[in-house]
């Protein structure tokens, strides 16, 4: 699963820094200030999240794998997939039907970020920063 959530990652990594290029480039005349801001907004979530997932990596690499840790990293992938994908669809669509998977994909992103804080107090960690 670590290798899965590493290279989802790595991917919304990639498609965050595309679509910012794309969105700056070659969107900004084309589309309104309005879903030019709604095409930013999902491509900056997609990236938090990257670098969200890259800290359910390294937490599960630091002690024992625990369920937490693995809702989190769901969370993140289908929260992106949602708030991410339903902000793009609707900005470069115009169809208002993609917005309502947002707020499903914003209800994703807490809870990741809850269970990822609860892995983080509860986590036997293994390694130190100080050696």
């Amino acid at each position: 699963m670590d290798r899965a959530f590493l290279a989802v990652a790595s991917l919304f990594g990639f498609v965050g820094v595309a679509g910012g290029a794309f969105g700056a480039h070659a969107l900004h005349e084309r589309l309104s200030p309005e879903r030019l801001a709604r095409f930013e907004t999902g491509v900056r979530y997609m990236l938090y999240h990257a670098f969200g997932l890259f800290v359910v990596v390294w937490l599960r690499s630091a002690g024992p794998d625990s369920v937490s840790e693995a809702i989190a990293g769901w969370c993140f992938v289908f929260g992106v997939a949602l708030f991410s994908g339903s902000l793009l669809a609707l900005a470069l669509t115009g169809a208002r039907r993609w917005g309502a998977m947002t707020p499903i994909g914003g209800v994703l992103f807490l809870v990741g970020w809850a269970a990822l804080a609860y892995a983080a107090l509860t986590a036997q960690i293994r390694f130190s920063f100080f050696r």
